[in-house]
């Protein structure tokens, strides 16, 4: 059993330290995914917490057919679709760019990477959602091909489609925009 399963076995048990545990663990790494389901970091924000506070509130069982993180992304995937259905349009947030830096002489180096960093989400915001949410579940928090199929209620080969043809679009979008793939 992963740290998340036994932290949220030990939740159901009467531990209120468990929840706080899923919490400390997945919190960012939710919102995160969430926003680019969404495009609006404050909407993420408040979904990630709903979906927090099903697994208090309604505590809902978790069978162990999958890992836990797989669990919970689909529990905040399931909310997510399920306040689309309530409101109509979604609207987006400029993605921002933060961190500070202490040497000088890296200052540049590490400037166009960001900048790289921000065209490279610009471009994947372009794209169309499922490619967005596939790339994000796969690349940026590593999910296996079957993890992200049961997260987006797919097959495997859809999400290998998906995969391949997001990889594509993002490639043509990108070369739209002269990035340079030197550094990435």
């Amino acid at each position: 059993m992963d740290n998340g399963a036994s932290s949220y076995r030990r939740f159901l048990e009467g531990d209120d330290q468990g929840l706080y545990e899923i919490i400390c663990t997945y919190q960012d790494g939710l919102i995160l995914y969430l926003n680019s389901y969404v495009q609006n970091i404050v909407l993420a924000e408040d979904l990630a917490e709903d979906t927090f506070a099903e697994l208090a509130i309604k505590k809902p069982r978790f069978s162990g057919r999958c890992t836990f993180k797989t669990w919970l992304y689909s529990i905040a995937r399931h909310i997510a679709v399920d306040h689309f259905r309530r409101e109509s349009r979604i609207k987006t947030v400029p993605l921002e760019n933060s961190g500070s830096i202490a040497a000088e002489d890296e200052l540049e180096r590490v400037y166009l990477r960001n900048e790289q960093r921000i065209a490279l989400h610009r471009a994947i915001r372009e794209l169309n959602p499922e490619y967005q949410q596939v790339l994000y579940l796969v690349f940026f928090e590593d999910f296996s091909n079957d993890e992200a199929a049961e997260i987006m209620k797919k097959s495997r080969r859809q999400i290998e489609n998906l995969l391949y043809n997001s990889k594509k679009a993002l490639k043509n979008t990108l070369e739209r925009g002269d990035f340079d793939y030197e550094e990435l």
